[in-house]
């Protein structure tokens, strides 16, 4: 019943659905069947797909073969878009088995119109339509109005899947926990909470991510989404007027006239939800940063292989290598809220002359210390929204001390002065550490750091991101000669004075004669974590292991340490995270009882309270953590 070249089934090859259809199934499928569901998902990690017209068939065994038919989004938008072979379809485990196999689709990529023409023409009750409410809920925020009380009503659906998938941890999160959130999350879509909704479908991702032990994936990142979930349902369900945590959708590109930009790097992007592509970073004319991308599904190969890659723009052809070298003046360009340029067909563009990063907008990246652009940058982003974390671009020139692993160490280099000769490290300054952005073997992320890291005593001008989990680290994303300076980078001609980490490759000719005088002698003493070596890391291994092992396994946890959570933290001086710890704790072993004194099930709202104040603290704990580093002299 299936094609001679089917092969076993793989996320990448299936379609991605929208929360709205999975969700269905599993709400159509007969409750005796919903103990079978993960078990059905997990088997059908051996069952060959193949393709069939207009989309792909998976054999689910005797007369059960099921058919994915997308639509012309390339998602399944539709539930007639699955069908199934057997007897018992639509409602079948086959069927819904399949859809949850599938990767969740972006509701803003890929728009249901039933769902819209539906949000459209319902009345919320403030007498607007819900359906429009991506323009008219960031209007009546932006007034600091309450939420309406179908947002509130959405809100508090998708905090209470939340907070029961975090009650039962990450084993048994399994189909219809994750059935519910997506259900949840589609109508928070309906209601115009584009930021819940967004936290809901990364959550379910993670939560298969985990499970599915995928490469890449780490609990951190799960437990980040799954704290800003709960965040912000949880005040968005108390009435909460913030505009923050109604959010804005994502790409609601806006027309921005005539507009001049000048590349500064690109950067390759692999993505864990099956994109990848080139994303080109540029800086306009009054400063703005923003970007230019060819994102699309794929794996790390096309990510590879964009590194000279041509995107549209409009009428224009644009290679982002030149583009990252160069520039353009566009007229007839769209601008999102997170600064990506549109590709609409009113898109004219003429290349600029490439500028150095030493002139024109480009220097303003190196205009300021780090320490200072670090505080400000930690201070304006959102703390309580993981997405928004430290995704500014800024520069520095620095100094390279040695290595540790796959980490470059450096110090910045002082200002220059009129006297001229190479400039010194800063005194007193912080220990930074570059890390590989991405270290997949593909991209030349980890080869170029290490070819750096040889040089002891190499200045480099630095682009990167700050990597808001570690102390004074930062994610270069290119490398540059510091002006004026002898022992510097040497690099052709034809890269306009910066190299791409992940694509350009750096040879020992671009580097400058070792001088024997440099030495990485005293850098290992000097390599202390504040973040890793504080007493903190009991706090993160408590709310960690609540999302892992679930409720029960921080009872577990807590009976078997006893006081010896709470003191170290008391001793060192984190008296509210020893209170919030132990707060925690304690109600996680918590059980009520009913009438007839028999045990009931625990309240997961009080627990999920507590989680979420003891993993907000930790947040705001290690992000001042993370600023102190960028200004106190490293520990030796």
């Amino acid at each position: 019943m299936t094609d001679r070249t089917a092969t076993a089934v793989d996320t990448d090859r299936l379609p991605p659905v929208l929360p709205a259809v999975a969700a269905a199934a599993v709400a159509a499928l007969p409750p005796r069947l919903h103990r079978r569901l993960d078990a059905a998902v997990e088997r059908l990690a051996g069952v060959p797909v193949g393709p069939v017209d207009g989309g792909v068939s998976v054999d689910c065994g005797p007369e059960s073969l099921v058919t994915l038919t997308p639509g012309a989004t390339g998602a399944v938008t539709d539930p007639d878009q699955a069908r199934c072979s057997c007897l018992l379809a639509p409602r079948c485990l086959h069927r819904t088995a399949v859809l949850l196999a599938c990767p969740v689709a972006d509701p803003a990529a890929h728009p249901d119109p039933a769902s819209t023409a539906a949000a459209s023409s319902t009345p919320d009750s403030a007498g607007t339509a819900s359906g429009k409410t991506g323009r008219t809920a960031r209007t009546r925020k932006s007034a600091g109005a309450a939420p309406t009380k179908a947002q509130r009503a959405a809100a508090g659906a998708l905090w209470r899947a939340a907070a029961a998938v975090l009650a039962a941890g990450v084993p048994a999160a399994g189909a219809v926990p994750q059935a519910e959130l997506l259900r949840a999350a589609h109508g928070a879509r309906l209601a115009g909470l584009p930021r819940a909704e967004s936290a809901a479908l990364r959550t379910v991702r993670g939560l298969r991510a985990h499970r599915g032990r995928q490469n890449g994936h780490r609990l951190a990142e799960l437990v980040e989404v799954l704290h800003d979930l709960l965040y912000v349902t949880g005040r968005l369900a108390a009435g909460d007027a913030d505009p923050a945590l109604v959010g804005v959708l994502r790409r609601a590109y806006q027309p921005d006239g005539t507009l001049e930009v000048h590349g500064v790097c690109r950067e390759p992007v692999i993505s864990a939800t099956g994109y990848a592509g080139v994303v080109t970073h540029l800086v306009a004319a009054d400063g703005r940063q923003l970007s230019f991308g060819d994102v699309r599904p794929g794996g790390p190969d096309r990510a590879r292989d964009c590194a000279r890659a041509v995107t549209e723009m409009g009428a224009v052809a644009v290679n982002h290598a030149v583009l990252a070298r160069g520039g353009l003046r566009i007229t007839g360009t769209t601008v999102s809220p997170d600064g990506r340029l549109g590709a609409g067909k009113g898109v004219r563009a003429t290349p600029l002359t490439g500028t150095d990063w030493s002139t024109g907008p480009l220097a303003r990246l190196f205009a300021r210390p780090l320490a200072e652009v670090v505080t400000a940058q930690l201070a304006t982003d959102d703390p309580e929204d993981p997405a928004r974390a430290g995704t500014a671009l800024f520069g520095g020139d620095l100094m390279v001390v040695g290595a540790v692993g796959d980490q470059v160490l450096a110090r910045e280099l002082a200002p220059a002065t009129d006297a001229g000769g190479e400039r010194a490290p800063v005194p007193d300054g912080p220990l930074i550490r570059l890390v590989p952005v991405d270290s997949h073997p593909m991209l030349a992320h980890v080869a170029n750091l290490r070819r750096l890291a040889s040089r002891p005593g190499l200045r480099v001008r630095v682009v990167g991101r700050l990597d808001p989990d570690r102390a004074s680290t930062l994610r270069p994303l290119a490398v540059g000669p510091v002006p004026g300076a002898a022992a510097t980078l040497r690099l052709p001609p034809d890269w306009h004075g910066r190299a791409d980490l992940g694509y350009d490759e750096l040879q020992g000719g671009h580097l400058p004669p070792r001088d024997p005088a440099e030495t990485t002698g005293p850098v290992l003493a000097v390599g202390a974590d504040a973040v890793a070596e504080s007493p903190l890391w009991r706090v993160r291994r408590l709310v960690e292991l609540a999302v892992s092992g679930g409720r029960r396994a921080v009872a577990e946890a807590a009976r078997g340490d006893g006081t010896g959570l709470a003191g170290p933290l008391r001793r060192a001086g984190f008296t509210t995270a020893a209170a919030l710890t132990t707060a925690l704790a304690d109600e996680s072993d918590r059980r009520g009882r009913d009438a007839f004194g028999r045990r009931t099930d625990p309240d997961p709202d009080r627990y999920a309270w507590a989680w979420l104040a003891a993993t907000a603290h930790l947040a705001a704990a290690e992000r001042e953590l993370i600023r102190s580093s960028w200004t106190a002299p490293p520990l030796g």
